[in-house]
């Protein structure tokens, strides 16, 4: 599912906001959930899951043209931990011939 796709299904679910007043709902929820990961806060939603802020160390790389050792420097990155709810709603909705590894 795109963006898009999010903004056309909840102004299809909820009739009184327009194309418009959705597409600014979603993008004012997207940016404070940004702000708040760019801040280095954490976010839990209840029945979804969490999102949180993981440290990659440095480390030493190489170059896949020359070979040559290339330092990488230390990375913040954002991390998604599903909820139980979600877990078990993903799990359950899954169809029987797909391989569960």
């Amino acid at each position: 599912m795109t963006r898009s796709d999010l903004v056309t299904r909840l102004a299809e679910r909820f009739s009184q906001l327009t194309q418009r007043d959705t597409e600014f709902a979603v993008k004012t929820i997207l940016d404070a959930m940004s702000d708040a990961l760019a801040r280095g806060h954490r976010i839990e939603i209840r029945g979804f899951g969490s999102f949180s802020i993981n440290r990659r160390p440095p480390r030493v790389g190489r170059n896949p043209r020359s070979g040559e050792q290339v330092t990488i420097p230390e990375k913040l990155v954002p991390h998604f931990k599903p909820g139980k709810a979600l877990r078990e709603s993903v799990d359950a909705q899954l169809p029987p011939d797909v391989d569960r590894f």
